[in-house]
């Protein structure tokens, strides 16, 4: 029996003055132009919350910390991959002046509110990001503490 493709991603809903921002790309499988939230694999030996973190700043140039969390997303994509996505709540006060993507594959960054997402005409990446945009609206949010860190021991 072979294992699927199984892939970890993590990704941010950033939202400020009644806006959210969401990344422009190049989605890699169909060459389109697309909106996602900033978001991306985690790497090998980092937690998920350091994982969105460092997403969010190479994505945007913004170091916030998130505020809650979202649950689990899951997606079969056309390639045939399966990820899984957990998606944490940014909610800052206030934001820098400055800030642009560190990032090249991020070819701008805009902020809309739900309604002006679903009209742009750019298409959003997948399914995920309205998802994870409804599920905030309606306060599904949890705290941070339900995501616990084991710590291994050497025997």
């Amino acid at each position: 029996m072979s294992r699927p493709l199984l892939h970890l991603t993590v990704a941010a809903v950033l939202y400020f003055q009644g806006r959210y921002l969401l990344v422009e790309e190049k989605d890699k499988s169909s060459d389109r132009l697309v909106l996602n939230q900033p978001a991306g694999h985690v790497e090998e030996n980092e937690d998920l919350i350091s994982a969105v973190k460092r997403e969010l700043q190479e994505e945007t140039g913004l170091s916030l910390e998130p505020s809650a969390w979202l649950g689990i997303s899951q997606l079969k994509a056309a390639n045939g991959h399966f990820y899984v996505r957990v998606n944490f709540v940014f909610t800052p006060d206030e934001l820098p002046a400055l800030y642009h993507p560190q990032d090249t594959d991020i070819l701008a960054l805009h902020w809309l509110s739900l309604e002006e997402l679903r009209s742009h005409v750019l298409p959003a990446r997948s399914q995920l990001v309205l998802d994870a945009i409804s599920q905030f609206e309606q306060k599904q949010l949890l705290p941070l503490c339900q995501i616990r860190n084991a710590i291994t021991h050497s025997l």
